[in-house]
């Protein structure tokens, strides 16, 4: 009975098959738009996945209702999404962001703060599984339900921004990725998705052309790295350092992994330093998370004092100090922690206590050299020319507000070396060149005060700091020489500066009398054009001389008013009518009007008044 039914079915389906085989709906789906859209708008500009997780979620509970394809109320039956099914491009959507929430779980879970337990590892690897699920169906079902070019990219389709992965690919390859199996594997996928998406590259509009060429460029991190663990690269672990420099969500789960690995190199490298030496002292380090955190500041300091580092952009480096001070105020977080749970053994204290000042030291050490790089910036921008618009010039008055804050940085990190009972003559030494670069700091910010003042057309204010700021930075190059140490850099700097105080110095003497001799010639010019009247001006408005080309705004450099036209305007005189005086108002003699006038009756009085006289 149930062969018979059986093959009644299969002989009732059998002609609906061979229509579909002969009328076959296709569909067409950009999936790499839609899902650069929706990733861009709800949380992964950001890094934000679990924004992204709940929006899927809500994106597939919309669409199950729309397409009435429930599954069931109270108890959970299952639907399977077939060939049959697939009726129009909703049912590829629900697929697709199935994979995409499954993958951004995923993601969530690989974001946490100390990373993922082992049981949370599992759960990640298990959603991993389930997205490489959805995504091999969502690549069979392109097969035949979409056109050619949604189904090759559905081979390799994006699943995060800026990363040129397929569902079926790019979630193999992340999978294998996670588990650190099979990197050849991982590879071949990888490349795979690459190869496909260089081919979408040819075809389409300019805007899917870039969008796929930013893909493929975007890929080669994942490469290499798989290329490296396989041992067919010779990579070492700065240059994997530089390609995580890429910024992107697509690039998260490739940071994770290269972060997670360098954070255990670290915690190897640290069980071999058991003390910090700073100025001639040793401070033993007892925490294991305070080591790793020295070390990863330590490593970083080598990229910016690096041979290569002039070659590293200002802003990467801006960000990488930004790394150091995160590294060192977690250390220092550590160290006191420490020393609030530290019983009251005395050595111990001491030990803590000098370590948290070394660290302190070093980390303002750090803060001078990020407010130096900040400073040879804003210079950069003080020399060019308003040649780009769009770019926004340096003022003198910013680079005066750097100088302050090199200033306190100096006095602080000053204070904090000198302080204590036995200093050890390293400490002396870095005391008196705090005090040296104090004094040169002092002669820059004198330097872009006169330059200030120059700009404002105050010629004996700007003359006589940058006669200040000549002796300040003579008598800083004075002490830098009696110091022992390299301090080349700094001793050319304030010769630059001396040079270029005595020339602005000149010339705001020269330009000073040629303004004096100027103003003197004018008043002279203008007395004689003085006139009694006042119908004669001593300057004419630019409205008066349309016909001859001469600024009425006057010089850039100097303060003064704009003479477009007068205001409030001038008096002018007006025709009026006559005054009429009327001079015989005053003798005409008027007849009287008392009889017209009515009379007081409360004066006749009443009758009793009459009684009472």
């Amino acid at each position: 009975m149930g062969k018979e039914s059986q093959t009644s079915a299969m002989e009732i389906d059998a002609p609906k098959s061979m229509n579909s085989d002969l009328i076959v709906p296709k569909f067409s789906i950009n999936v790499l738009q839609l899902l650069k859209s929706a990733q861009m708008q709800h949380g992964l500009r950001h890094g934000d996945y679990t924004r992204y997780r709940r929006y899927c979620t809500a994106r597939l509970r919309r669409l199950y209702k729309s397409l009435k394809f429930t599954h069931g109320r109270g108890k959970y039956a299952k639907r399977a999404l077939t060939e049959s099914t697939v009726t129009e491009v909703r049912f590829l959507h629900v697929i697709l962001y199935t994979a995409e929430r499954a993958w951004s779980h995923a993601m969530e879970k690989r974001q946490l703060p100390n990373g993922p337990n082992a049981r949370q590892r599992i759960y990640l690897i298990g959603r991993l599984r389930k997205a490489v699920k959805w995504a091999t169906l969502f690549s069979q079902l392109c097969a035949v339900k979409a056109d050619s070019r949604t189904s090759l990219e559905a081979e390799v389709c994006l699943l995060f921004p800026h990363l040129i992965m397929a569902y079926e690919s790019y979630m193999k390859g992340s999978l294998l990725f996670e588990q650190d199996q099979n990197w050849d594997v991982a590879l071949k996928n990888f490349k795979s998705a690459r190869a496909v998406y260089e081919e979408l590259g040819k075809y389409g509009d300019l805007d899917n052309q870039v969008l796929c060429r930013e893909r493929v460029e975007e890929l080669e991190p994942s490469i290499r790295y798989c290329l490296h663990k396989i041992g067919q690269s010779d990579l070492q672990a700065s240059e994997l350092l530089q390609i995580s420099d890429v910024e992107g969500p697509a690039l998260d789960l490739f940071k994770a992994k290269l972060e997670a690995a360098m954070a255990e190199a670290r915690s190897q490298q640290a069980a071999s330093m058991t003390e910090f030496l700073w100025l001639g002292h040793r401070f033993p380090i007892s925490n294991a998370k305070t080591r790793v955190s020295i070390l990863k500041a330590q490593e970083l300091e080598k990229d910016i004092h690096g041979p290569l580092a002039d070659s590293i952009p200002a802003d990467k480096r801006l960000v990488i100090f930004d790394k150091i001070f995160s590294a060192y105020h977690e250390a220092r977080g550590y160290i006191r922690a420490d020393l609030a749970t530290t019983g009251s053994t005395e050595s111990v204290k001491d030990d803590l206590n000098g370590l948290d000042k070394a660290v302190s030291a070093v980390l303002g050490e750090r803060t001078i050299d990020r407010n130096l790089l900040l400073v040879k910036v804003a210079k950069s921008k003080l020399a060019k020319r308003h040649d780009d618009k769009n770019e926004k010039l340096t003022k003198p008055e910013e680079l005066v507000r750097l100088y302050d804050l090199l200033l306190q940085n100096t006095g602080d990190l000053s204070d904090l070396v000198s302080s204590g009972r036995d200093k050890k003559p390293e400490e002396v030494i870095f005391a008196e060149v705090c005090s040296c670069k104090s004094l040169a700091f002092r002669a820059q910010r004198c330097f872009y005060v006169a330059k200030s003042y120059s700009v404002a057309g105050k010629r004996a204010e700007a003359y006589a700091l940058y006669c200040r700021a000549r002796n300040l930075a003579d008598d800083a190059l004075k002490k830098f020489q009696m110091l022992d140490g390299d301090n080349k850099t700094m001793m050319k700097e304030l010769e630059d500066l001396c040079n270029e105080c005595r020339s602005n110095s000149c010339i705001e003497h020269a330009l000073g009398i040629m303004e004096e001799k100027k103003t003197q010639e004018n008043l002279s010019e203008r007395v004689s054009n003085i006139s009694l009247t006042g119908t004669e001006r001593l300057e004419k408005f630019l409205l008066e001389k349309l016909d001859v080309y001469e600024s009425a705004v006057g010089d850039s450099n100097v303060k003064c008013t704009p003479r477009i036209a007068g205001f409030p305007p001038a008096f002018q005189a007006i025709s009026r009518n006559p005054i009429v005086l009327d001079l015989a108002y005053n003798m005409i003699e008027f007849p009287p009007i008392e009889n017209r006038m009515k009379k007081d009756r409360k004066a006749k009085g009443g009758f009793i008044s009459r009684i009472f006289g």
